[in-house]
């Protein structure tokens, strides 16, 4: 049977820590010993390597949710929360996907040539002009000023305010939106854009791979014998 120390050392985690995992639910009960001190099994050792694991790919906050819901009986919120987790990465593949396609069609317009004011972008794009002040807010667009004061896009500016619409108008997250920006107006190449997209979508394949690793690693858990309280 391991000490707390033990398991603690093995794990790279420290004693306290341990103790927290106990109290918050995250390992399985742990009876006391005549001295006082908390009786560990192999049983707290699976249990600390599978919440871990989960939380290396479903993220902390998630994890202990899981292993929670598991050591309390309520097996189904566990895998309700596993699923979860699966679906989200779902959805987000989707999205990039989505951004992608809609950065693509309009990155293939023809660059429009003559600078507009704010009121003659809106009306081209299709957005209100308080609509284009946000975006400036946000940085996403960056306008110049004529000697009115008025602002002014120029070709460049035209064709990111018309990608910001497009993506907007699809839900996409600011986070997407701001990097495919900010790689457009880097060189103005919509290969590089394109590729920012495509880098997303690698750490999201390196994601998945994770989250089935702690999927695998709770399956592996419930299967343990002794096992967890069903």
């Amino acid at each position: 049977m391991p000490r707390i120390s033990q398991l603690a050392r093995t794990a790279g985690v420290t004693p306290q820590q341990i103790r927290n995992y106990l109290d918050r639910g995250l390992l399985p009960p742990a009876e006391r010993a005549g001295n006082g001190y908390r009786v560990l099994t192999d049983a707290h050792a699976r249990a600390l390597r599978t919440v871990r694991a989960l939380a290396a790919g479903h993220g902390w906050a998630r994890a202990q949710e899981i292993m929670r819901a598991v050591h309390s009986g309520r097996l189904g919120d566990a895998l309700a929360a596993v699923d979860a987790g699966h679906a989200d990465l779902t959805a987000e593949r989707a999205e990039i996907a989505r951004a992608r396609a809609a950065f693509t069609a309009v990155a293939g317009t023809p660059r429009p040539r003559a600078p507009l004011r704010i009121g003659e972008l809106g009306r081209d794009i299709g957005v209100d002009t308080p609509l284009l002040r946000q975006w400036e807010e946000r940085g996403l667009l960056s306008p110049t000023r004529d000697s009115a004061g008025y602002r002014v896009y120029d070709a460049s500016e035209q064709r990111i305010a018309r990608l910001v619409a497009v993506l907007r108008r699809g839900g996409y997250p600011f986070g997407i939106i701001a990097a495919a920006t900010a790689a457009l107006r880097t060189d103005d190449d919509p290969a590089r854009a394109l590729a920012e997209l495509a880098g997303r979508d690698r750490d999201l394949r390196l994601l998945s791979r994770a989250r089935l690793r702690g999927s695998a690693a709770l399956s592996d858990y419930l299967d343990s014998d002794p096992a967890p309280p069903p």
